[in-house]
């Protein structure tokens, strides 16, 4: 979810809760990179990383410049469709509100039930992922799909309520309880048959999970005292999980779904008044929050349950191919708004899980596993993510990046600084950073690894709040509205032993995004044309090629340009030199690009379309993809494909 200065839901995602962010990421790139190089196109920002560009290239490629990929670029366009590269085909494969359990009926948007959405694909779909079947197979055509749905649009999903946040307070408690019913995941089981693709209705591998799936908790935090609930006295069982936004996955084939901005459910007059004010107001907990949850189940309200957001904002684990199996919430990656959470195996065969708290001037982290994943005995893993250590970042103006242990006992993590033991670091995570001096960044949100090069790269959105006496120098910028890209690297990277469990590595900017000769201080490759530039990175993927996919949220409208999927390489002449493939319908969001095995498919979400101002379930921007009367539009998951058949890009 974005930031934009409309009456979108997410206006007041990112209050910034950072009491201190004491030296934010601009002003450590500043003394990095000079601002005479900043300002030179980029040449020597980008030359000072391995593999780097540099405006020496040559070699161009038929498709005009230096890339690798071979599609033609697509114009920016701003429409009530969306469109792709020329070449390529869009095949909708499940909408909101399509039946996936087998007693489920059809999607009616005028008798919308809790129950019956319960047993239907539910909203605004986030983070995708594609399981291949038979299981431990490569199939490119037949595979489980598994989907996060992150939040519900009150006033797209309704009718007669109204546009944007004003059309929440007016839903009926019988709706409240078909949003709940509309958040958590799909898994569904999907085909390619006659080169399309399709979800196999009434497949018993198909899953809805809801607020109301029974979670296990896990790890340090379980059954501490802050976790107990009227309901669950024990604190190692919670109903649900919330606001799941990206995601990862292991290398022993289970799902990690990210639970991010759960503060919009809880509000109360104890957000201000509870011993645990401070931390609520860390995690951006309100008296007043944008959802109305507490009308309808007590467990939302604070001053009948303070504990129950501190069993929220973790990330969770499921087998995806066992639809009774039942979900955890590994706490041992600690709580804060986890935008994904994304796997590397080092080379000693420790797991590392990178994730990004997405919020402004909050942190990036990683999950470093005790021991080695078992790679002959699956279930030897189970409670493998039980078991590590969670690393909080620190960027270097000298270009190197320092891992700081979030650990009980060690420097400022102690009871005297109001953490009891290891369970109350992990819960209050973000304060634990604070005290570390971890680097304040510009709302991290994915954090993904491309497995070719061992490279990570940190995806940050935007930050609206960052003032001009927070950074010194031209990059990142003041009022940073249109994000930029890190790449962080390991030791061993670009070799086959990549060290993603070692304590430092160095960093540099992959690209900083905005249109260039018009938005300050962007940087691409020179030959970027003018539909390649993009605005607001938010999630990414990597082909098979290592190339990046980088999807949008938050395109500036104004300049007629909608969210889109952009691909770039990451190293060689092309490096850096995005080129547009496809673009959202109106007020759209693309996330969770996935790839098939042979990259012949490429899955996106694509989220709230519709979320524009004034846009209504009774009159939308955009009707898409149905476009039929008296449809709303429906967040939809798609699979674009070549035509004739061959590898995307």
């Amino acid at each position: 979810m974005s930031e934009t200065p409309s009456d979108r839901l997410d206006d007041d995602e990112n209050i910034g809760s950072n009491p201190d962010p004491r030296r934010p990421i601009g002003s450590v790139i500043a003394e990095r990179f000079s601002r005479r190089g900043l300002l030179t196109g980029g040449t020597a920002l980008l030359a000072g990383l391995p593999g780097a560009a540099t405006a020496q290239d040559s070699g161009n490629t038929p498709n005009g410049g230096p890339s690798t990929l071979g599609f033609p670029e697509l114009r920016h366009q701003l429409a009530q469709r969306d469109a792709v590269a020329e070449g390529h085909e869009i095949q909708v494969v499940i909408r909101w509100g399509d039946p996936i359990l087998a007693d489920a009926p059809a999607f009616d948007p005028a008798s919308q039930r809790a129950d019956i959405q319960g047993r239907q694909f539910g909203y605004n779909n986030d983070y995708l992922d594609y399981f291949p079947l038979p299981q431990g197979s490569r199939n490119a055509e037949h595979g489980l799909l598994v989907v996060n749905h992150e939040y519900t649009n009150t006033g797209l999903m309704f009718a007669g309520l109204g546009s944007g946040r004003a059309a929440l307070p007016r839903a009926s408690v019988e709706q409240l309880a078909i949003e709940r019913a509309a958040h958590g995941l799909s898994v569904v089981e999907v085909r390619r048959e006659g080169g399309r693709w399709g979800y196999v209705k009434d497949s018993p591998r198909n899953r809805r999970i809801t607020m109301d799936t029974p979670i296990r908790i896990s790890g340090p935090a379980a059954g501490h005292a802050r976790l107990r609930t009227g309901e669950d006295p024990g604190g190692t069982l919670v109903r649900g999980t919330l606001n799941n936004c990206a995601g990862g996955n292991t290398p022993w084939g289970t799902v990690l779904t990210a639970e991010e901005n759960f503060n919009f459910y809880f509000g109360g007059a104890a957000a201000e008044t509870d011993p645990q004010a401070a931390a609520f107001r860390r995690y951006g907990i309100v008296k007043e929050p944008i959802y109305q949850w507490r009308r309808g189940e007590a467990r939302f309200d604070l001053d009948r349950e303070p504990n129950e957001p501190n069993r929220f904002g973790w990330v969770v684990e499921f087998d995806p191919h066992d639809p009774n199996s039942r979900p955890v919430k590994r706490t041992a990656l600690g709580r804060f708004k986890h935008e994904g959470c994304h796997h590397a195996v080092s080379a000693d065969g420790r797991v590392v899980i990178y994730m990004g708290d997405d919020e402004r001037f909050d942190y990036v982290y990683k999950f470093v596993t005790a021991r080695p994943w078992n790679q002959t005995d699956r279930a030897a893993n189970r409670d493998l993510l039980d078991d590590g250590t969670l690393f909080v970042a620190k960027f270097e103006a000298d270009g190197t990046l320092r891992w700081l242990p979030l650990v009980h006992g060690q420097g400022p993590l102690t009871a005297a600084n109001g953490f009891a033991d290891q369970a109350e670091v992990l819960i209050e995570a973000r304060r634990a950073a604070d005290l570390l001096g971890a680097t304040p960044m510009d709302r991290p949100e994915d954090v993904e690894p491309n497995p070719a090069s061992g490279r990570v790269y940190v995806i940050l959105t935007n930050n609206l709040r960052r003032t001009a006496q927070q950074v010194d120098g031209p990059n990142p910028r003041a009022n940073n509205t249109q994000g930029h890209i890190i790449e962080i690297i390991p030791p061993g990277a670009g070799t086959p032993r990549v060290d993603h469990a070692a304590e430092t590595a160095r960093w540099g900017l992959f690209l900083v995004a905005g249109r260039p000769g018009i938005d300050p201080g962007t940087q691409y490759h020179r030959a970027v044309s003018d539909n390649g530039w993009l605005s607001c990175p938010d999630n990414c993927a990597f082909d098979s090629k290592g190339r990046i996919w980088i999807a949008t949220d938050g395109a500036p409208g104004a300049a007629g340009v909608a969210d889109g999927l952009y691909a770039a390489d990451t190293a060689g002449r092309g490096r850096a030199l995005t080129r547009l493939f496809y673009q959202a319908p109106t007020g759209a969001e693309v996330c969770g690009p996935c790839f098939t095995p042979d990259d012949t498919t490429i899955f996106l979400a694509i989220q709230h379309p519709g979320e524009d101002a004034g846009s209504t379930f009774d009159a939308p921007s955009t009707r898409w993809p149905d476009f039929q009367p008296g449809m709303p539009p429906r967040p939809s998951v798609i699979a674009i494909v070549k035509k004739g058949g061959g590898p995307i890009g």
